[in-house]
């Protein structure tokens, strides 16, 4: 979707309900960030949520997000890119370049080359560790029993600016204590940053401590993907 008009009516519904969730968990709605989830879609479609007033994205795909968003950086020098795909090592240094927030760190050899790359590119993205808190072998993230052995390491060893952490509860679970145990991981670690809940289950993650909520469909509509053979 690219219609500006829709775009904006779009936006202004879930800042309603981010509101709106806020107000049932006795939280000041501007403790909660709407990252607009813009993967697979045009940059047009970022530049009518832009134009609405949004200024933090999130893109899975490091190529994705180099294509659309250096041009737009100038124009907009509050917009915030968040990446929060899976992250191969060989595009660790890439990331580094376009982000500004890496929310998808999960096993050491990423935490090694995330390291190395900013040390070469001299810039700090702020990261957040991915937990596995369904401990599901199909999905990224670390799992739940390593995650503070980790979350050490990456702090201790490599000297990385872990600012918080990311999940994405299973499919057909009940979200609440997958986001509750989130919270509790990042209490232990003294870690502010929570990016839990997306466009079905954000009001429940709001109401277990998120900080950062990921909406792309709510936004956008439905992704737009390249015709199959």
């Amino acid at each position: 979707m690219t219609d500006p008009a829709a775009i904006a009516a779009n936006l202004a519904a879930v800042k309603a309900r981010i509101a709106e969730a806020c107000r049932r968990a006795g939280r000041d709605p501007a403790s909660v960030t709407l990252v607009a989830v813009s993967k697979t879609h045009p940059a047009a479609a970022v530049e009518a949520a832009l134009a609405a007033g949004q200024a933090v994205f999130g893109e899975n795909r490091v190529q994705e997000a180099g294509a659309k968003f250096p041009a737009l950086r100038p124009a907009h020098p509050a917009l915030r890119l968040h990446l929060i795909g899976a992250l191969q090592t060989n595009k660790a240094r890439d990331a580094v370049r376009v982000a500004d927030v890496i929310e998808s760190l999960d096993r050491p050899k990423l935490a090694a080359a995330l390291a190395e790359a900013m040390a070469r590119e001299g810039r700090r993205p702020a990261l957040l560790v991915q937990v596995n808190t369904g401990d599901e072998p199909q999905k990224a993230g670390v799992p739940r029993a390593e995650a503070d052995a980790f979350l050490r390491a990456c702090i201790e060893e490599h000297g990385l600016p872990v600012e918080g952490l990311m999940c994405i509860p299973p499919v057909e679970a009940d979200p609440r204590p997958h986001f509750a145990g989130l919270a509790a991981l990042a209490a232990r670690h003294g870690l502010r940053t929570l990016s839990m809940g997306m466009s079905g289950d954000f009001e429940a993650a709001i109401a277990e401590g998120a900080t950062h909520v990921r909406v792309g469909t709510a936004i956008f509509g439905s992704r737009p993907y390249p015709p199959t053979a």
